[in-house]
């Protein structure tokens, strides 16, 4: 007998709407914590804190700001495969999806690929942060007891 629980049919439609909805995720949420921090800090609100690349950096106090956004962000984009995804081996795959389409998406922005390492690092450092609070979120889910039926079975 087989299940049909997870089947491994390939379903193109399914992949892409949930490549969708994690880059949706990752923007709305980004944009949600930029907004946030912006308003408590009083800083002017600008779209080139989300996709100028200088603008991820560790020497002054605006770029660290950011930096710490987007570890948030990458965070709560963790939650984001815990819905969407639903599969710990997928997580992977998901997160460095979102992570490369937003650095086609900034290298569009900018005219120019992304050569600061600081870019670079965090970017890094926030796919693995997605990806092992993403796994963990859903092996959480994955592990869950299945329940059985309580009342005895007569067919025995």
């Amino acid at each position: 007998m087989v299940g049909t629980f997870r089947s491994h049919v390939w379903d193109p439609l399914l992949l892409i709407s949930q490549i969708l909805f994690m880059q949706c995720t990752f923007y709305i949420c980004y944009g949600f914590w930029l907004v946030f921090v912006d308003l408590i800090l009083d800083n002017p609100k600008l779209l080139d804190q989300v996709f100028k690349y200088e603008c991820l950096e560790f020497g002054s106090s605006k770029g660290r700001t950011i930096v710490a956004v987007y570890v948030l962000n990458s965070l709560t984009c963790a939650l984001g495969l815990w819905v969407a995804v639903q599969r710990a081996k997928q997580c992977t795959d998901f997160a460095v999806t979102v992570h490369v389409i937003h650095l086609v998406a900034c290298w569009v922005y900018n005219r120019q690929f992304p050569h600061t390492l600081s870019w670079w690092l965090i970017n890094i450092i926030c796919v693995a942060l997605m990806t092992v609070l993403g796994e963990f979120l859903c092996m959480r889910s994955e592990m869950k007891a299945i329940p059985l039926s309580v009342a005895a079975r007569s067919d025995l």
